[in-house]
């Protein structure tokens, strides 16, 4: 019996975005090539790269498509990889920590060039402001922008001292930044749609309702779920912070956590004066705020993550003391929108690539930069399919430990370690 569809969060993406219409659910057991866990970006994409190589696809969501992080998130496409290339140099090596950032800016070209062919509405925007919350990361930030120009040839940026950054941004609250002429930001949930037009168009099969409830491996493996089994030659999981026990070796190496996200009322002609050049902005807190304009001039603000199983019971009023914080005169706008969603960290913030059992492949723990990652990691797992795995080892072969505490204790030792993170965020 088919379940009912479980609706997308309240966002201001979900009232705006036209909507992608009902899938049916599965109608029982099936056969196909390759079935796909999860309508997010990952799975959406490797749907999408699959289906144009002839493959046979059935992608399955337990809820709708981009009902998860691909389609609640800040829509912010960064540069380079979560961690900052200074560091993986220190890592893996300089070589590997410049096939890192070559492949970190293929899967940036990767989600401009998907919009453009297909042309999917998703309000994409040129530019992405950096913005520094303590002195004493000046010096640190200003040599890693040095070397992404001299080493890494990288000609997107542009450094910002305090009265440049202010004027960029309409606040005081920085110390300095940069601009990212090469990144950008889109309306999340409409570029999931057109991700899953874009699939369906080249011959993939979408199912909602559809919950996935297990793995059997064997010559072929196959998918249970609450409406049938499904036997394919390779199975895509692609579930982020959505596993919810269906592999356990890759959900031990990822945590689920929250992340809230409000959207004020349009603001007219004072959101031209706070961010006159439109560019999205994300500072370097642990806990990082972002913030951008719609394509209607209002404010979409991210700031605060919670731990526990539950958001809090009112997400607007969690939000926006983080926002009077860099924004006080917005004390007065009204606030519209409210939502969290969850998405996955991996322990060392680097994306998982993984192939947990045979014919199984897995790709999570995109650490809030999952636009470009979670599209690219898509494209990876279908080049890995179709017999070329090179690129997806690129991945799936940097260390990835555990989270330490098992299945029970993990939770207690991830609130301690953000919160510590959180108060050095304020010191």
């Amino acid at each position: 019996m088919s379940s009912a569809p479980i609706p997308h969060a309240p966002s201001y993406y979900a009232a705006v975005t036209p909507p992608f219409g009902l899938r049916p659910a599965l109608p029982g057991p099936a056969e196909t090539d390759v079935c796909v866990i999860g309508a997010g970006y990952t799975g959406l994409s490797a749907a999408l790269h699959l289906a144009r190589a002839g493959r046979r696809v059935i992608v399955l969501d337990a809820a709708r498509v981009g009902w998860g992080a691909s389609g609640r998130n800040g829509g912010q496409l960064h540069t380079g990889q979560r961690r900052d290339q200074s560091t993986l140099e220190d890592w893996f090596g300089r070589d590997r920590a410049h096939r890192l950032f070559e492949l970190a800016e293929e899967a940036k070209r990767l989600v401009k060039d998907l919009i453009a062919e297909h042309a999917i509405d998703c309000d994409w925007t040129e530019g992405l402001i950096h913005a520094i919350h303590k002195p004493a990361y000046l010096t640190p930030y200003a040599e890693e922008f040095e070397k992404l120009a001299r080493d890494y040839r990288y000609e997107g940026l542009t450094r910002l001292d305090r009265d440049e950054l202010a004027a960029a941004i309409g606040t005081e609250a920085y110390h300095g930044g940069w601009r990212d002429a090469g990144a950008g930001h889109l309306n999340p949930l409409a570029f999931a749609f057109g991700l899953a037009r874009a699939a369906e168009a080249a011959g993939a099969t979408i199912h909602e309702a559809t919950r996935a409830l297990g793995i059997r491996s064997g010559p072929r493996p196959v998918v249970d779920t609450d409406q049938g089994p499904v036997t394919a030659d390779a199975v895509v999981i692609a579930c982020n912070g959505y596993l919810a026990g269906l592999e356990p070796e890759v959900e031990s190496r990822i945590m689920p956590i929250h992340n809230y996200i409000l959207a004020t009322e349009p603001l007219g002609e004072r959101a031209r004066r706070l961010i006159p050049g439109r560019e999205a902005i994300a500072d370097t807190r642990f806990v990082v705020h972002y913030w951008r304009l719609s394509a209607d001039d209002r404010l979409v603000f991210g700031g605060g993550e919670t731990y526990s199983r539950n958001f809090p019971n009112d997400i607007k009023t969690f939000v926006r003391r983080h926002l009077l914080k860099i924004y006080p005169d917005l004390a007065g706008a009204r606030i519209d929108y409210g939502w969290g969603g969850t998405l996955a960290v991996t322990m060392n913030r680097m994306p998982l690539f993984a192939r947990p059992r045979p014919g199984v492949y897995a790709a999570a723990g995109y650490s809030g930069q999952g636009i470009g990652l979670a599209t690219f990691a898509g494209k990876l797992i279908a080049e890995a399919i179709e017999g070329d795995q090179s690129r997806f080892d690129t991945f799936a072969t940097l260390p990835m430990g555990k989270f330490p505490g098992g299945k029970w204790l993990r939770y207690p030792s991830l609130v301690l370690a953000m919160s510590w993170y959180a108060l050095r965020d304020r010191i």
